[in-house]
């Protein structure tokens, strides 16, 4: 059995299971008596609108703008896709979502907007609030990236400096709203994909300025008096669950992680391995949510409990770094450097952590596999693990080693796949 292959091709079977091309088609609404107009943002935004030009009736009119991350984009024909910046924001998103909210302000009640929601669309649907220039929403951006906050707590502030986040963009519009979403966050809550649209946003202007103090961020003076002028309710808040104005907006989930995690567990089971599915909300600092799963491994391999070898334990979530060094990676190289610094070369274990959006933070790498001779082909190669991870540099590590899984642009989103594999 090779199970580098293995592994990969459970990570296929994952991304397979939240191809957009496959999944869209059986979602669409049935067209209005008016015209529909195709917004949205994500990583899969291209490949979601290429699915609707693909199934939607020839005779019927179809139209509109849809932003992707760099390098993702796809040939459509009546929807016109635009690249522009992720993680951090940048100009060509706030055109874009600019012209969104128009095309959606200029819709009547006859009418659809048939809204691509998927993971990423935070930073590409950056639409700043009046007064808030984009420079400084760049400028929280990445101080709230390497804070290690959880992308929910990004997404708290995002939504609280945006025109069109926190479902302020379902507000625009007098047409129907009929949202599509992918989730990639733990929960599938779509307030916090793509910083909700279209979804009613629970939390305050206060908790916006709560997380930027409780992560030491100190916000840019636009941010910081905007935030402080909506606490005292000087502006208006985003619309809270019940909100009358969103009753004409539905959001449909299509999918997540979960679904991904037990198309990678049917993978195994037709091969004759066994899987166990440790849950798709995992969270916490990459590092540390390593060491918890050596001590699993650890048991399984050497006393099977409490599942026997051979087995594959998966899981999915969304880990966070805390960047306290200078090195390259994203969570996934993070978490597997810790994962093999602390099972110490332990014979008969592998592993494989991929983002599913084909990008380990923002490197060329989707993650990688962790093979049980990793640290003695590290040390031969005078690599020095401990150090490398102290500061951050799993993706240094595992280049060096041959180990990266580079996949390009996988155009969808379901957060990391995780795969461990006691022989």
């Amino acid at each position: 059995m090779d199970v580098r292959e293995l592994l990969l091709g459970s990570f296929q079977a994952a991304l397979a299971a939240a191809d957009p091309l496959r999944i869209v088609p059986r979602h669409l609404p049935e067209p209005p008596r008016g015209r529909t107009v195709v917004v949205g943002a994500g990583k899969a935004a291209a490949s979601m609108a290429l699915a609707v030009e693909q199934n939607w009736p020839a005779d019927k009119p179809l139209e509109g703008v849809v932003i992707t991350r760099y390098g993702h984009g796809l040939p459509t024909r009546r929807v016109r896709v635009v690249e522009a910046g992720h993680p951090v924001p940048d100009e060509h998103g706030e055109a874009a979502a600019a012209e969104i909210l128009a095309l959606a302000a200029a819709l009547s009640k006859d009418d659809l907007l048939l809204v691509l929601v998927s993971g990423g669309g935070s930073s590409l649907l950056s639409l700043p609030v009046d007064g808030v220039p984009m420079a400084d929403l760049k400028a929280v951006t990445r101080a709230l990236l390497a804070s290690g906050a959880p992308i929910q707590d990004m997404n708290t502030v995002r939504k609280h400096l945006s025109r069109i986040q926190g479902g302020r963009l379902a507000l625009a519009t007098r047409a129907r709203v009929h949202a599509l979403v992918i989730s990639d966050v733990t929960g599938d809550d779509p307030t916090h994909i793509a910083s909700g649209p279209c979804a009613a946003d629970p939390t305050t202007f206060a908790d916006a300025a709560g997380i930027l103090e409780r992560f030491g961020v100190a916000p840019p003076a636009s941010i910081a008096s905007h935030l402080a002028k909506g606490a005292r309710g000087e502006v208006e808040e985003t619309p809270k669950p019940g909100d009358p104005r969103l009753e004409r907006a539905a959001n449909h989930l299509i999918a997540n992680a979960h679904y991904s995690l037990a198309k990678a567990g049917d993978f195994f089971e037709a091969r004759g391995i066994p899987h166990a599915i440790l849950g798709d909300t995992v969270t916490g600092e990459s590092s540390e949510v390593a060491k918890v799963y050596a001590a699993l491994a650890r048991e399984v391999g050497g006393f099977g409990q409490p599942f026997y070898p051979p087995v594959a334990l998966i899981s999915g979530g969304e880990t966070t770094v805390t960047l306290r060094g200078k090195g390259r990676g994203g969570r996934c190289t993070e978490f597997l450097l810790s994962l093999a610094v602390s099972l110490g070369g332990l014979e008969g274990i592998w592993a494989l952590a991929c983002d599913t959006d084909g990008i380990d933070g923002s490197e060329d790498n989707a993650g990688a596999i962790l093979t049980p001779d990793a640290l003695a082909r590290g040390r031969a190669a005078g690599l020095e693990a401990q150090k490398m991870l102290a500061n951050n540099d799993g993706y240094g590590f595992f280049s060096a080693l041959g180990d990266l899984v580079v996949t390009g642009p996988t155009r969808t989103n379901v957060n990391d796949f995780r795969v461990i594999f006691v022989e």
